[in-house]
């Protein structure tokens, strides 16, 4: 375990240095300049202003030495000021703006897995009846429809037709609703789609209908030995799912005004800060330590040597594989 979580730290250095660099050449290449006035109609910079500019924010040096810059600032916490925000600097908006959507995320991934887990066991207890088109139809809805999609749906449905929660905000717990469940939709139908193929393949163990045949009932064989089982494939998605949702939704957070750091990506964006745009590479950290990486160690696995034909029954005379067993 310690070797393990020594070598996901170690993939943690490559991923972010290969991510930063990726980002950085891109927002060189994008046209525009983030010394031009981003508000409408205001009057440009004259060249002297903007070389001042540039010496004062670094960059008129070269890119290899402006890269070199960010990453010993990055390491050590400091960002530098906002181009959008001039008083204010990009730590600050990450300690104010990170834990908003963190809350968010974590909301939104608790109805995803109570969620999709419902949908997948009623999907896979009731396979190719209604309940099971019910259920896949959903889950496919869920991941096919865009968020932003979703989010002008919910908002003209349950703001304006029924008017239930508002349309956007932070305030209090009502304004939570609709964002959650926006963000939650797509994982969600993930989380019940491999819930559903887990459970049928587990349902068609040898050992569930041994346990059917002993006259088990059928609640504690789907609770008990079904289900503990098929989550295993899917607690492995939960960690790269979480670090999509959790560190922000640009669409969603923009769209029910959410102040959290989505929306400070887009306006990074749109005001091209390089500065702000540059904390892209630090969002998929997650995925790298919750992700395993392939063994290329793992052999076959072998199957018990039955006694006399009969299935489930372990010899214990012997330990020789299975196919050793059939000649």
């Amino acid at each position: 375990m310690l070797t393990y979580t020594i070598q996901r730290f170690l993939w943690l250095i490559p991923t972010i240095l290969a991510m930063a660099l990726v980002t950085f050449l891109v927002m060189h290449a994008t046209p525009g300049s983030p010394l031009d006035p981003v508000a409408e109609g205001a009057n440009p910079l004259s060249p002297e202003a903007q070389k001042n500019l540039a010496e004062a924010y670094g960059l008129d040096k070269p890119l290899w030495e402006q890269f070199g810059i960010f990453i010993g600032k990055s390491l050590r916490g400091d960002f530098g000021q906002s181009f959008v925000y001039k008083t204010r600097t990009v730590s600050e908006i990450l300690v104010e703006t990170f834990p908003i959507s963190l809350f968010l995320g974590a909301m939104a991934l608790a109805i995803a897995i109570a969620g999709g887990v419902t949908l997948g066991i009623l999907a896979a207890v009731y396979q190719n009846r209604s309940w099971d088109y019910v259920c896949v139809s959903l889950a496919t809805l869920g991941v096919s429809l865009p968020n932003f999609v979703l989010a002008v749906f919910l908002i003209v449905l349950f703001s304006f037709v029924i008017p239930l929660f508002p349309t956007g905000g932070w305030g209090s717990p009502r304004d939570w609703v609709l964002p959650a469940v926006t963000l939650a939709l797509g994982p969600l139908g993930i989380i019940a789609r491999f819930t559903r193929s887990s459970m049928v393949e587990v349902i068609r163990s040898d050992y569930i209908r041994t346990a059917r045949a002993k006259g088990l009932a059928e609640q504690p064989i789907v609770l008990k030995h079904v289900l503990k089982n098929a989550l295993i494939p899917v607690v492995t998605l939960l960690g790269p799912m979480f670090a999509a949702v959790g560190t922000g939704s640009f669409f969603v957070e923009s769209i029910f005004r959410v102040p959290g750091m989505g929306r400070f990506f887009v306006q990074s964006m749109t005001g091209r800060s390089p500065r702000g745009s540059r904390l892209w590479p630090y969002r998929p950290p997650h995925p790298v330590l919750a992700s395993p990486p392939p063994d290329s160690r793992r052999r076959r696995p072998r199957r018990p040597r039955t006694s006399g034909g009969m299935p489930g029954v372990v010899s214990s005379a012997t330990s020789s594989p299975w196919w050793a067993a059939r000649r």
